[in-house]
């Protein structure tokens, strides 16, 4: 249809998203197929989420209680009145909500995007991080959350906690809607009454530089006799206390590689003819650790000529032959996941819990660094 007037692009934008959320929440996959087969909840779905042509409720936990899987049932009057919480001033939350545990588990989860040139100059580097909760909290909790925010020392007056090097400045902070803005505008106090369950609280960046947690360096040699060999050094860049787990270093080859062969001070090498590339598993790497890899491949389209030109590799990840093609020579990427440890610095400081009835709830703070468009250029 055509608006006679200026619409809100945004909302509508966001609505479209949620509502895409919603029915992955409702089907586990969205496609063609399971639009057809779910058809008629999707229209009592509509129906529920869009009012006049403003969006209310998209919350799956509060639409699941009056809109099944099961599609739309028969039901007398008393059953088919709207839950309290889509007439509440706290929407995403049902009243009367009971635990036999009260306690909350937060998760701060970093991800580092970093792009290296094959000279060793870091080109980009940026942290993309979130505050993940998991409530069991009974009763209409209000929580109140610390962080080691600048602006917020600033604010409360504590200029010399906000100069001193253990403060962060985070940038385009997004908040779940139980946040309450007009507070944290006023004194950059995080406080909210959590929805039951698990839920995204905020989400940062952090555009700064940062050097490589996981550095790696690549030589590759062109034999005589149709071979190629790679040494790859990996270099962990963080403290010794800390482990990063589960790192993969993928390393990509030429398309016509056979024949090969490893040897790794560390971990086990794997080739995966189907992506072009080795990868390297480490499953502990341990802080301030270097590790060797040996590959060996024998390579077909290397001709004495190439072999020739290109006898010598280059440091840093270079050195292909004369005639060589080199488009083979994608980044290098590497997976890892650090926990207890962020690059940000960013700290919980309290999270206080106030509920009417008194009760005593267990706060748990977990920190975890992982990779995200995590990449070293070949030369």
């Amino acid at each position: 249809g055509v608006t006679c007037k200026n619409s809100n692009v945004a909302l509508m934008l966001t609505y479209l998203y949620q509502l895409t959320a919603l029915f992955q929440d409702y089907f586990t996959t969205l496609n063609e197929e399971s639009i057809r087969d779910n058809f008629v909840i999707i229209y009592e779905l509509l129906d529920e989420t869009m009012d006049h042509g403003l969006p209310q409720s998209l919350d799956s936990t509060i639409l699941r209680s009056f809109i099944t899987q099961e599609g739309n049932r028969m039901a007398d009057d008393s059953k088919n009145k709207p839950p309290v919480a889509l007439t509440n001033a706290v929407s995403w939350r049902a009243e009367g909500i009971k635990h036999k545990k009260n306690e909350i588990f937060l998760d701060v989860v970093e991800k580092l995007n970093l792009l290296v040139a094959a000279n060793g100059t870091v080109l980009h580097s940026e942290i993309n991080g979130a505050v993940k909760m998991k409530s069991f909290l009974s009763g209409m909790p209000e929580l109140k959350l610390g962080l080691n925010d600048k602006l917020m020392f600033e604010a409360t007056g504590r200029n010399n906690q906000a100069r001193s090097g253990k403060s962060i400045e985070l940038e385009d902070i997004k908040f779940h809607q139980c946040v309450r803005l007009a507070r944290f505008e006023n004194d950059r106090t995080i406080s909210f009454i959590p929805p039951d369950g698990e839920f995204d609280l905020m989400s940062y960046r952090l555009d700064t530089h940062v050097k490589p947690l996981i550095w790696v360096e690549a030589v590759v040699e062109p034999h005589r006799g149709s071979r190629i060999e790679y040494m790859i050094k990996t270099r962990s860049q963080f403290k010794s206390r800390s482990v990063a787990n589960n790192v993969e270093i993928s390393i990509p080859v030429p398309p016509d590689v056979d024949s090969p062969s490893f040897k790794s001070s560390v971990g086990n090498v794997t080739y995966l003819p189907d992506k072009d590339c080795v990868v390297w598993t480490i499953k502990q790497f341990h802080g301030g650790r270097e590790y060797l890899m040996r590959a060996h491949f024998g390579l077909p389209s290397i001709s004495r000529e190439d072999a020739d030109g290109g006898e010598k590799g280059a440091s840093g990840g270079g050195g292909g032959g004369g005639g060589m093609d080199t488009s083979w020579k994608k980044p290098i990427g590497v997976k890892f996941e650090i926990p207890y440890f962020t690059v940000s610095g960013i700290q919980v400081r309290y999270l206080k819990i106030i509920e009417r009835s008194g009760y005593q709830a267990l706060p748990w703070v977990r920190y975890i660094t992982a990779n995200g468009d995590y990449q070293l250029r070949m030369a």
